[in-house]
């Protein structure tokens, strides 16, 4: 499967999800480099077409199509509106996704129902009817998973469970996709905690406001990395080092880590700040909309290491191996000074013949002495 992607000045792009949080951050990103079409998705048409005008403005083409991700026919629906408007679509983001907190025998079965529906059956419509359309044609579809795709937490249970299928669907799509050489290529996002409206949209059961668990980071990370992803194959990437690290954690001692989020799930997901009534609770419908960040306290993280080494991997492993040799400099005559061999004692005394140069110095034989070098017919010298 060889095929470049385009730039995203090129591109005609689909974001579900895109009228809150990181789908609108998105949106915005890619109306600033200069995309040449945008197809918003999301159920309140509302906020959509306000998203859409604003995006107008600025000079960018943007449709808003309502549509809710669970119901195939309405996905449907906005490829054709995407091929109508603009003559087809480069890029499909599967971004939209419900949540709910709380202990698994408090919530009922059709809400869990529900959250697959959307989280996990949402990205399958998207996906399939995208690879559908770009099989001769050639692009990139961009899932959006989570941190919680390797590592559950607790009283977010469904949601985790929702995300490890969305990789385990996004990685066979991949496989398939690529071993029939179709010119499509499937990309995961993971992003670690996020300051989004997510947990102002989120069905409650847990009797107190809730909160994603800390470090949380700046929406426009994850943007960065979906518009990044458009334009550069990258299989995965991650966007925030604290969630990669619970996961990497979670690999190698989770018992350990099981226990670590036993102690700390509930205080760290919950909070005393009030959050705003209208945004409570979109599982079954559109709630308010409109808005990139959370109402929470606090500043997230502008910045995140970990995803500018998966941007920029040749300089990563270029600056890291200088690093190393640089501290291989500073150790080595260090541990050369330690590893010097000790010196080897002093032989015995023993007495050494005085050269003087006058034949002293040599050895003379004794009586009864044959040499090996005797000539020939010489007369053997007599024993005494």
């Amino acid at each position: 499967m060889r095929f470049q992607q385009k730039p995203v000045a090129e591109q005609v792009v689909v974001i579900t999800g895109a009228s809150s949080g990181i789908g609108l951050a998105t949106a915005r990103l890619l109306a600033e480099r200069g995309a040449r079409g945008l197809v918003l998705v999301a159920r309140n048409a509302d906020a959509l077409r306000q998203i859409a005008d604003e995006l107008k403005r600025t000079g960018t083409r943007a449709i808003a199509v309502p549509a809710d991700v669970s119901r195939y026919e309405d996905l449907e629906q906005v490829a054709r509106q995407a091929i109508e408007t603009f003559g087809g679509f480069d890029t499909w983001i599967n971004d939209a996704a419900v949540a709910l907190y709380g202990s698994l025998d408090r919530i009922p079965m059709q809400d869990q129902r529900r959250l697959f529906e959307v989280n996990y059956w949402g990205v399958v419509y998207g996906s399939t009817i995208a690879a559908e359309h770009l099989r001769n044609r050639g692009g990139t579809i961009i899932n959006l998973g989570s941190v919680l795709s390797e590592r559950t937490m607790m009283l977010q249970t469904q949601y985790s469970a929702s995300k490890h299928a969305v990789k385990g669907f996004t990685d066979g799509l991949r496989m398939e996709l690529e071993s029939e050489g179709v010119p499509v290529w499937v990309c995961l996002i993971k992003p670690s905690s996020i300051d989004t409206p997510y947990v102002e949209h989120a069905r409650n059961y847990l009797g107190a406001e809730t909160a994603v668990p800390p470090p949380s980071y700046d929406p426009h990370l994850v943007a960065r990395a979906i518009v990044f992803a458009a334009e550069n194959k990258r299989r995965e990437m991650t966007v925030g080092f604290g969630g990669w690290a619970i996961g990497a954690m979670g690999k190698v001692a989770p018992r350990m880590v099981d226990r670590a989020m036993e102690w700390t799930g509930y205080s760290s997901q919950t909070t005393h700040h009030p959050e705003r009534p209208a945004m409570r609770d979109n599982l079954y419908r559109a709630r308010q909309d409109g808005d990139v960040y959370s109402s929470l306290p606090g500043e997230p993280r502008k910045s995140s290491l970990l995803l500018e080494a998966q941007i920029h991997p040749i300089a990563t492993t270029a600056i890291l191996a200088g690093i190393g040799a640089a501290v291989a400099a500073l150790l080595l005559p260090f541990s050369s000074s330690r590893r010097r061999p000790r010196r080897r004692p002093a032989p015995p005394y023993r007495t050494v013949a005085r050269r003087l140069g006058n034949g002293h110095d040599k050895h003379t034989p004794g009586p009864g002495h044959m040499s090996r070098r005797t000539e020939t017919g010489a007369r053997p010298q007599p024993r005494h």
